[in-house]
């Protein structure tokens, strides 16, 4: 586990051209961030799960969790694991009678027991290098003054308002490099990837 970094779910956003979703997942203590683009589906359910929205029957990973719990295996945490051919791969850790089991997983469907089993979210630190992004990186290279008046003090922003600005930026960049990218399983079902798997 040295090699992980924990994040947590910092928010999951909607492309406004191919409206395919989008997680950002927020390393813990830093200002770093790893979006992953998912199904519809997935994305609701995580969301539906983070509001504690309150539903008559259980959901796909609802089930998931209640057949873990069922067979006394433990969750203790899930991972993104790997990016393979811009394609992220989770894993699941859990404990069974004393057992370490290591179930592949898509990053989406891990996520979704994450925040029902509340456990933490680890991703390797090769893929949070590889993939990552930093706000205030972006931010700084975006400031190049050229003359005095462009380097005149501006009228201050909010931290919040300053990582949005980066995310709507890197989000329009990928709507006009591909509208199609989404989620591609190496088995042709939904498979978590990055936007650049494009159909085109």
């Amino acid at each position: 586990m040295s090699d992980m970094v924990e994040v947590v779910i910092d928010s999951i956003r909607v492309s406004l051209m191919s409206q395919q979703r989008i997680v950002i997942l927020r390393e813990v203590n830093a200002e770093r961030y790893l979006p992953i683009w998912i199904g519809v589906y997935e994305a609701e359910a995580i969301t539906i799960a983070l509001q504690e929205v309150e539903v008559a029957r259980p959901l796909t990973h609802d089930l998931l969790k209640n057949i873990f719990t069922s067979l006394n295996a433990h969750i203790i945490r899930v991972e993104v694991s790997s990016l393979k051919d811009d394609t992220f791969y989770g894993n699941i850790v859990a404990e069974v009678d004393g057992q370490t089991l290591n179930v592949d997983a898509r990053p989406s469907d891990a996520l979704n027991l994450a925040v029902r089993a509340h456990v933490p979210i680890l991703v390797d630190r090769s893929v949070m290098d590889a993939a990552g992004i930093t706000p205030e990186e972006d931010i700084q290279e975006q400031k190049q003054p050229e003359s005095p008046a462009e380097s005149a003090p501006q009228e201050p922003t909010e931290e919040s308002q300053k990582r949005l600005s980066v995310f709507e930026d890197f989000l329009e960049k990928l709507d006009l490099e591909g509208e199609d990218g989404g989620e591609d399983g190496e088995d042709g079902e939904e498979g978590d990837g990055r936007e650049d798997e494009e159909k085109d």
